[in-house]
């Protein structure tokens, strides 16, 4: 199994839902996230005030796919997610183990 966690914006997160599932993606898990990446102007704004926030909004998806489907998860990300400008987010690939969890009855 292939780990896919991707960073993206938070608007963008309907439309990557929407292509994973037409991928036959079923198990998606989504979380906020604050972070910054290129976009190092924006913590030029927040140097005189050391307890302001001066992480970005972002969406971290994570979800489970069979290797020979991740190249076209990770394009239906990329198709789905990119707008061209700077922030638009990051793809991790890891490898993964899947270990199911049985429930113990009393």
């Amino acid at each position: 199994m292939k780990l896919i966690v991707a960073v993206i914006k938070p608007y963008k997160l309907n439309a990557c839902i929407r292509v994973l599932a037409e991928l036959g993606v079923t198990d998606v898990l989504h979380s906020e996230a604050r972070g910054y990446g290129r976009q190092k102007d924006h913590l030029r704004d927040y140097r005189d005030d050391r307890f302001a926030v001066a992480f970005l909004p972002k969406v971290r998806l994570e979800f489970a796919v069979e290797p020979e489907h991740a190249k076209a998860a990770i394009n239906g990300l990329i198709a789905a997610c990119r707008t061209g400008r700077q922030g638009d987010g990051k793809i991790w690939v890891l490898d993964a183990r899947v270990a199911e969890i049985e429930a113990v009855t009393a």
